[in-house]
């Protein structure tokens, strides 16, 4: 320990001490696209002791401009980006407990994921997940640490259950499709992914070293390509008619808002359908069934079919991205089509 976090022990407000909790921490990682890549990254070369990363996606070209941890051979190979990020975090420390989860967080798993954790990092897109990260830490007291980035724009806060405002205190309401824009619409530079994910970093290190005076009572918003940073005081906008924190109604790990869904994933010309509970499909099997009725690549991980006009991409789970369409109609078909009911 003294040599490989020597440096970072020599800075006091961590010292022995804190180096030691961190040793002992336990972190999950929701995304692990751009922000999530970076935040990997320092939690692993820290010596954060477990680190859960959990991811639904695989590597694509397009992800290389901004996504630290995956290379040319990871978007050549569709490497789920859980797994691509897990083999090469393992050569950087092997000290540290690393656990690659290949999935979608949703209302069945969310808890049996993010509830053994000492702290979690948002990493996502999408401010449904989110709310179920935000349900999940409110209803077993874990603090979490919100972060987004998109075009030169970034924003993050840190939120520990009790003290601070919840999500649904700061956002009611999840914005309405299209009304924010996304990395798919307005592009992103990766230098303010390093910003955001970096606060994110330095904010995860001092709860988890207990670090109280301090912790950043702010929502930090920045633009790097307008010389912007704005401090927002926040702690005023904890409500306690909040349906989260204030009346611990946690609506988004009911069940009935985990039925199968069907969601257009914006700016991709994919439609993700996610079935209501766990298939585990045999990929081998689907691969011989399918492969007279279009062209088959498989690897281990996940399953890729190519159609006239489509690809399905399918994962052991039951989970589908068809890329082609963004007709969540014409998603479900190819997806009873070729997959079943």
């Amino acid at each position: 320990m003294q040599t490989r976090y020597s440096r970072q022990i020599l800075f006091a407000p961590i010292g022995k001490t804190g180096q030691e909790k961190l040793l002992a921490s336990r972190v999950a990682i929701v995304g692990m696209g751009a922000l999530g890549t970076v935040l990997a990254n320092h939690m692993v070369r820290a010596g954060v002791g477990f680190v859960r990363l959990i991811d639904r996606d695989f590597v694509e070209p397009s992800n290389l401009q901004r996504q630290m941890l995956y290379d040319e051979d990871d978007a050549q190979a569709h490497m789920p980006k859980a797994m691509a990020a897990y083999q090469k975090l393992c050569k950087i420390n092997s000290g540290v407990t690393i656990e690659p989860i290949i999935a979608d967080l949703t209302a069945f798993n969310a808890e049996e994921y993010l509830s053994d954790v000492h702290l979690v990092l948002d990493a996502t897109d999408n401010f449904s997940v989110r709310y179920l990260i935000n349900d999940v830490c409110v209803k077993h007291t874990i603090p979490w640490i919100y972060g987004g980035a998109v075009s030169s724009t970034g924003t993050f806060t840190a939120i520990r259950p009790g003290e601070t405002p919840c999500l649904r205190c700061l956002f009611p309401e999840s914005p309405a499709p299209g009304e924010t824009a996304t990395c798919d619409t307005a592009g992103v530079i990766g230098p303010i992914i390093h910003i955001v994910a970096s606060y994110q970093a330095t904010e995860a290190f001092k709860i988890l070293i207990e670090a109280t005076d301090a912790y950043n009572p702010n929502l930090e918003h920045f633009d790097l390509w307008q010389n912007q940073h704005q401090q927002i005081r926040v702690q005023r906008a904890k409500r306690p008619d909040c349906p989260t924190c204030g009346k611990r109604e946690f609506t988004h790990l009911s069940p009935d808002s985990a039925e199968g869904m069907a969601v257009s994933m914006c700016g991709r010309n994919t439609v993700q359908i996610t079935p209501a509970a766990d298939s585990r499909l045999s990929l081998d099997a689907l691969a011989q069934r399918l492969a007279p009725l279009g062209v088959v690549e498989q690897n281990k991980f996940l399953l890729r079919f190519h159609t006239d006009a489509h690809t399905l991409v399918i994962f052991p789970d039951g989970r589908v991205m068809v890329q082609g369409t963004d007709e969540i109609s014409v998603a479900r078909s190819l997806y009873a089509r070729y997959i079943g009911g």
